[in-house]
């Protein structure tokens, strides 16, 4: 199997293209090659030990760098604390980033850079690297090509991630508009959603669709009614706030398509996965898309155009020495 999935990559590692426009924005392959040129084996070294010793980075780092992009394109936004003890109207403290965390991984990879390479490399795309770099730990190459040169911006505002952020409670409708508003399509969207095949949740998410779906103390009835029952001895009312249970059941630490095998049937764990098969188009890419091959080529060129969102180029942002404070 491993050698298939080295078959189907390479075509895609050797792409020949090396430079990626949105208009006056310009991101490269070897970006850094003059000014960094560790900056590859740096992060990929800190990454895969750091998923090494915690696989649970390999989902936390994927979501950091997904909910970064939502919002203002990928530019680093969501890296940024508050600059006042009072103020929380950045994006960390937006209700659907709450639960975010691997910032001190991003933290460690820029202090190395730093030390190497003072002042050259932005955390944005350190950012876009790591999240690839922790998905590809588990197959020890990279999954997909990250084309480099963001810059980081100087604002993240707690509504712009309120109202940007896809949520685990949208239909279908809601979330292809949110998806296209971004210059991603409904593909992107299918496949995208494939990284719930790994981590976990928090069983406060769940607490509608499996105790109060219609307001009548229901459960939602697209959800597999075994499945629903597992996870009602899961998350028992009252819920804890501290519990999780995995996404993708049996499967949630390795990166793989079995997401859209629970998806098909009717396993999914939120409403917006559940929303894929509602529509005839989307739910046939979901059948597609238990194939690995499929998968593994389609989510590596849905996530370079995700990661290529809005990005910041030279005169528009600034490349911090702290992901957490602007210079």
């Amino acid at each position: 199997m491993r050698l298939s999935f080295l078959s189907l990559f390479l075509p895609l590692l050797l792409v020949n293209a090396v430079i990626f426009c949105n208009g006056s924005k310009i991101l490269k392959m070897k970006y850094y090659h003059k000014a960094c040129n560790s900056v590859d084996d740096i992060v990929r070294d800190i990454t895969w030990r750091k998923v090494a010793e915690n696989p649970s980075f390999a989902a936390k780092l994927l979501r950091l760098h997904y909910h970064d992009c939502f919002v203002r394109g990928c530019d680093g936004s969501i890296l940024l604390d508050s600059t006042d003890q009072k103020d929380e109207d950045n994006e960390k403290a937006a209700l659907p980033n709450r639960s975010l965390s691997g910032y001190e991984v991003i933290d460690e990879i820029k202090a190395k850079l730093e030390e190497e390479c003072p002042g050259v490399v932005s955390c944005a795309d350190i950012l876009a690297l790591a999240a690839r770099d922790a998905i590809s730990f588990q197959f020890r190459r990279p999954m997909w090509n990250v084309f480099s040169g963001r810059k980081d911006g100087r604002v993240s505002l707690s509504s712009e991630a309120t109202r940007n952020m896809p949520s685990p409670f949208s239909n279908f409708t809601t979330l292809l508009t949110q998806f296209q508003s971004h210059g991603l399509d409904m593909m992107d969207l299918v496949t995208l959603s494939g990284a719930h095949t790994i981590g976990t949740t928090r069983c406060a998410l769940l607490s509608r669709r499996l105790y109060n779906f219609t307001g009548r103390g229901d459960t939602d009835p697209s959800l597999n009614p075994e499945y629903a029952e597992s996870l009602r001895k899961s998350c028992p009312k009252p819920l804890n706030p501290a519990t999780f249970v995995e996404m993708d059941p049996q499967s949630s630490g390795s990166f793989d398509s079995h997401y859209f095998k629970i998806l098909n049937e009717h396993k999914g764990m939120f409403v917006s996965d559940a929303a894929l098969l509602t529509n005839q188009h989307s739910a046939q890419m979901a059948q597609d898309l238990e194939n690995p091959n499929q998968f593994f080529a389609r989510f590596a060129q849905s996530m370079k155009k995700m990661s290529e969102i809005l990005t910041l180029a030279e005169g528009e942002g600034e490349v911090r020495q702290n992901c957490r404070v602007v210079n």
